[in-house]
């Protein structure tokens, strides 16, 4: 994999505005749901701001809330409460087309399951993420192609996410990801279905995408990708437990 230039387009005037306050901001985010029991939390009053260009690494044990915080965060969630920010809007006052919207515009989303569409290619699925945007026909093509080359992935372009394994559909996450240049950038065990070569390698070009301006945030076991990142925030039982680094 040969990587890697920034696909983003020139900006126009109005990207042009520096953004002063955090990029996101949380405050006294709860996720539950009700049990025989009684109510069981998810997620307990969960409050930090994440700065533009910070690569943050979240851990801590499985059923710590890790993946549920990244779901809110990434908009793919609505039933949580508290206060939600990106980019000083109100994510948590709005409407769920508003936060698609929102989402399309500025997040890409490497999920631990892939989430591949299987009635569309490799190609196709790169370009999804373009369709959102205000690409024309012939600029999507060729960032699709450039993609593929820059992931290895030009023979598979015309195959469909059943004929590849499992680590060829990861890459093809990642690269769907990335492929918009989207200002933030969630990962949920990003490397978790690749060998250490190409897992090395994923985690380089989160690197250098967050040395270029992405904001990138990861869920992880692992330690030593841990380390790429710039500050760790753990969880556990659903409450932000310690933070370090910068």
């Amino acid at each position: 994999m040969a990587f890697f230039t920034s696909n983003r387009p020139a900006a126009s005037a109005a990207d042009t505005v520096p953004f002063t306050g955090p990029l996101i901001s949380l405050r006294n985010v709860e996720k539950s749901f009700d049990t025989a029991a009684g109510r069981s939390y998810v997620l307990r009053r969960i409050s930090a701001d994440i700065q533009p260009g910070e690569f943050i690494s979240v851990m801590g044990p499985s059923g710590a809330g890790k993946s549920t915080l990244m779901s809110i965060i990434g908009m793919l969630d609505s039933a949580w409460t508290g206060e939600f920010y990106l980019l000083g809007q109100a994510v948590h006052a709005m409407q769920q087309k508003q936060r698609v919207a929102l989402n399309k515009q500025h997040i890409g989303f490497v999920f631990q399951q892939y989430h591949l569409i299987d009635d569309l290619t490799v190609a196709e699925n790169l370009d999804m993420p373009l369709s959102y945007r205000n690409f024309k026909k012939s600029e999507r093509e060729a960032m699709v192609a450039d993609t593929l080359d820059k992931f290895g992935m030009v023979a598979k372009k015309d195959l469909y996410p059943r004929q590849l394994s499992g680590g060829q559909q990861q890459l093809v996450g990642v690269a769907r990801a990335i492929i918009a240049s989207p200002k933030i950038i969630l990962a949920d065990e990003p490397t978790g279905n690749l060998h250490s070569s190409q897992g090395r390698e994923i985690m380089e070009l989160f690197t250098k995408l967050n040395e270029a301006g992405t904001t990138i945030i990861q869920v992880t076991h692992s330690e030593e990708n841990a380390k790429y990142g710039k500050r760790i925030i753990e969880l556990r039982d659903g409450w932000i437990s310690g933070s370090e680094g910068q």
